[in-house]
Order: C-alpha cells, then sequence, then structure tokens
C-alpha cells in the first residue's frame, strides 16, 4: 500500500535539548544560588526519566490534565537534584520558584535547537505529498514548541501521550494517531529515535517504520537510519530483508 502518512517523534528526531539537560538544570539553579554539575544532573536525569512512570494519564483534560503533566514532571525534576544531593539547598518554597521557571523554560525556543537537516527534509517530504503528523511521549507544552521552532506547518496532526492516555510504545497511541488521518496501517509509517518506543512500537502496532540512530549505537537493525534524509526511502516502500 502507498505511503499517505509519515509520523515523527519530536525529541531526539525533530530537534534536541540545546547543550544537555544537566546544562539546562545547572543554568536554571544557579540563579537560585544553587550549584551542581552538570554531568552529575544529566546522569541523574537519565536513571529518574527512564525509571519515571510513563507520561499519561487517560480520562484527564483541560486544567486537570495540565496540572497532572506539572506534577509528574515536577516529581521528575525533585528526584533528579536530591540524587546529586542538591534539593534541600533549595528549600522548599525556592524549588517551587525554580521548578516553575524551569518547566517554562522548556515551553519556549531558548532551550531547544533542530537538527540541521530537519528543515530540508521535511520539506522534501511535503514535496513528494506525503502527510506529516507527530506521535510523542511528550505533553501539552509541545505545540508552542514546535510554533517557536517553526516546525507546526509541516504536520497537520499532533498526538501526545499525555492528551490521547497511552504512551509509546501502547499501540493505542499509534492507533490513535492513524484515526486522526482515517488510514490504516500500512498507509502510514513513523520514525524516531528510541528503538523501543518508536521503532518496535510501530511495527508492533502494523506500521512501517524506521529506527534513527544518529550515534551510530547498533547496525544490527535493519531498517536504521542515521538522520532524516533516510526518511525518504520510506516512499519506496518497505524494507525486504
Amino acid at each position: 500500500m502507498k505511503l499517505r502518512v509519515l509520523f515523527f517523534d519530536a525529541v531526539g528526531t525533530l530537534f534536541r535539548v540545546r547543550g544537555s539537560v544537566g546544562q539546562v538544570y545547572s543554568q536554571v539553579a544557579a540563579e537560585y544560588g544553587v550549584r551542581v554539575d552538570p554531568q552529575a544532573l544529566d546522569r541523574a536525569f537519565g536513571q529518574v526519566f527512564a525509571q519515571a512512570p510513563a507520561p499519561a494519564c487517560p480520562g484527564l483534560t483541560g486544567s486537570p490534565l495540565r496540572e497532572w503533566e506539572r506534577t509528574w514532571w515536577r516529581q521528575v525534576v525533585r528526584e533528579t537534584f536530591a540524587r546529586v544531593g542538591s534539593l534541600a539547598a533549595f528549600g522548599e518554597h525556592r524549588f517551587e520558584d525554580f521548578f516553575a521557571q524551569l518547566f517554562e523554560h522548556f515551553a519556549g525556543a531558548d532551550p531547544w535547537e533542530l537538527y540541521p537537516e530537519t528543515l530540508p527534509a521535511l520539506r522534501a517530504l511535503q514535496q513528494e505529498g506525503i502527510r506529516l503528523g507527530v506521535i510523542s511521549n511528550f505533553d501539552s507544552r509541545l505545540p508552542r514548541v514546535l510554533q517557536q521552532l517553526q516546525l507546526d506547518p509541516y504536520f497537520s496532526t499532533l498526538t501526545l501521550s499525555t492528551q490521547v492516555g497511552y504512551a509509546k510504545p501502547d499501540p493505542r497511541i499509534f492507533q490513535a494517531a492513524l484515526a486522526a488521518h482515517g488510514i490504516p496501517p500500512a498507509a502510514a509509517g513513523h520514525i524516531g529515535d528510541s528503538r523501543r518506543d518508536d521503532y518496535q512500537g510501530a511495527k508492533a502496532a502494523g506500521l512501517r517504520a524506521l529506527w534513527l540512530d544518529r550515534e551510530g549505537k547498533d547496525s544490527s537493525c535493519p531498517e536504521r537510519i542515521e538522520d532524516l534524509w533516510g526518511s525518504l526511502s520510506m516512499l519506496n516502500g518497505p524494507k525486504q530483508n
């Protein structure tokens, strides 16, 4: 079946944190007089994020959903600073002020940067008549981030784990994205940087999939690309192994 829609993950696929999460956390914390090594924060964040529950809460919408998202991230940030022994340095009130600033900071363009090939690759896909969408385990801040990074004109749908109530690799988030376009899985593809959440999750849901392995971590995956120019290979149909 001809490819009609191509979905992309967001963070780590279309754009990345400028510098690192630890650097951003450290810079904002310094404004509150808390000095923390960025590399230590990077290590702690990686551990905490990997162990955190899925960013999805079925049944919530509007303000209750946005408050749930803030609570989810507040716990991740608190635990990150606790693991490096710096949480107490804030004090409870100042930590809440710090977190509010940090949470809002990540809703804008400043902490993010596009990969060099993102815009030209998306333009090339659009010129081929492919509709594009985003499937992300992000939260309600993502539309503003996409707008400020000037990515929003390229995507006709945005499927967020917190809003649909299911996070990748759960097949139901992919099903929600397909339903928004009214297409079967065989007419869609998905590309992302997580082999488990994006590649394996999409394949299990019946979509075509490519794993975006920018760092060349594992050449054993036959459906692997190293940048978004590789997404154009989707137009030639599924690879034959």
